[in-house]
């Protein structure tokens, strides 16, 4: 391995981590050398997603969390603190999506997507920044969006929350890099899940989401683990405040045919 993208040494916490693209970036890091503890509100999930982690030699912790609880937060990081000694990756990979019409958006909608997608990766970063902050060195990665940049019919408060995202990590990156932290974002295209193969498959907005890709496929939730390895790494050490696409072109898409 290239030497800098070498995670060896490192302990590695994903929010959100045990299902979907979370769980493909904790195996992900633990693969790049990361000692990784995956949390989520599940308890099954938890234990699946240990269990491949410990399969790649890798140390983990069955933790469970959740991001709209801050009292969850504090005690996953002081248990991890504990028992790994220090933090130096944070993943940030819980979210909710719900499709709903504008006019027709309760509130409780609203904020329930905005407390989980956005106010729970702020949460999560104010609990788990200050270690990082201490000892001099961290690497904060949210997950943005297409959404951030990109508006989809019918989903006002999901691209809401996730243009918050992005801003969210370019201030955040301002204020802690100058502390040795670096605070950056993946925004994933179109990746095909347990949670959207129907949408994928079987409806006008799947056709036209891959008429959209130019590399004319879905992408596969493993190949972000790349980018999340790059910006966890000392290879990404002058980059700070940024959104990586990964997204197969989708954002580069003007006229397809």
């Amino acid at each position: 391995m290239f030497k800098p993208l070498d995670l060896t040494g490192r302990v590695a916490v994903v929010m959100g981590g045990t299902s979907g693209i979370g769980s493909a970036l904790s195996v992900g890091l633990a693969e790049a050398g990361a000692d990784v503890v995956a949390c989520s509100r599940r308890v099954d999930a938890v234990e699946q997603t240990a269990l491949a982690i410990e399969q790649r030699g890798r140390r983990t912790l069955r933790i469970t969390a959740d991001v709209a609880d801050r009292g969850s937060l504090t005690a996953a990081r002081d248990a991890i603190l504990a028992k790994m000694g220090h933090v130096d990756i944070l993943i940030n990979c819980a979210g909710r999506i719900k499709r709903t019409p504008a006019l027709e958006l309760p509130e409780e909608e609203w904020d329930a997507i905005l407390e989980t997608n956005l106010t729970g990766t702020l949460r999560s970063c104010q609990v788990f920044a200050p270690a990082m902050i201490e000892q001099k060195w961290g690497r904060i990665v949210n997950i943005a969006s297409l959404n951030s940049f990109a508006a989809f019919y019918e989903v006002a408060a999901y691209s809401a929350s996730k243009a918050g995202v992005a801003g969210l990590t370019r201030s955040l990156a301002i204020e802690w890099g100058r502390h040795g932290v670096n605070v950056n974002a993946i925004a994933p295209g179109v990746f095909r899940t347990a949670l959207n193969e129907a949408l994928l498959d079987g409806t006008e907005r799947g056709k036209e989401l891959l008429m959209r890709t130019p590399l004319k496929r879905f992408g596969r939730i493993e190949e972000l683990a790349g980018a999340a390895v790059f910006l966890s790494s000392e290879a990404a050490s002058f980059v700070n405040g940024e959104v990586l696409v990964v997204d197969g072109g989708f954002l580069a898409s003007g006229v397809n045919q």
